[in-house]
């Protein structure tokens, strides 16, 4: 049995509440802040530009070698410009669970990803973790933060 892996990234983005909501809550923008190696491309359609509990956003990704894989998650939570959740339903892991927090502070806001996850497989599960997918996952949000940067500023 694998074990259930947690990545917790915290990043301050000088911007208001509101339009670091506004960005992080609209599905289209994902894409944007996303590495281009992993070709991600949403392929569903979305009713509104907002988040919403219940929404299905359906993706392809290629993660592995440019392989194709497909991923449905679901937005199971939404406390408007305080928190959404997207949980994974169907895709690459065995459970995908990723918490978006926003709180003001002090000269704009600060955003904390909090995922949990599983990888399938049982134990090679955790070797494949150990070899590359915990170094992709660390690399996937080191691009969030600095697209973040390139897109609202520093944080000073």
């Amino acid at each position: 049995m694998s074990k259930i892996y947690r990545l917790k990234t915290v990043q301050k983005i000088p911007v208001s509440l509101r339009e670091a909501w506004s960005f992080f809550s609209n599905p289209s923008n994902l894409a944007s802040i996303t590495p281009q190696e992993l070709d991600f491309k949403i392929i569903s359609a979305f009713h509104g530009n907002r988040m919403y509990p219940g929404q299905i956003i359906e993706y392809k990704v290629k993660p592995i070698a440019g392989i194709p894989v497909y991923w449905m998650t679901e937005i199971t939570h939404v406390e408007e410009e305080k928190f959404f959740v997207d949980e994974q339903r169907f895709g690459p892991y065995a459970l995908w669970h990723h918490q978006h927090h926003f709180s003001e502070i002090q000269g704009g806001v600060e955003m904390t990803d909090i995922v949990h996850y599983k990888i399938p497989f049982g134990f090679l599960g955790d070797i494949a973790q150990w070899l590359f997918i915990g170094k992709q996952l660390n690399k996937i949000f080191e691009f969030r933060k600095e697209a973040v940067e390139e897109k609202f500023g520093r944080f000073l």
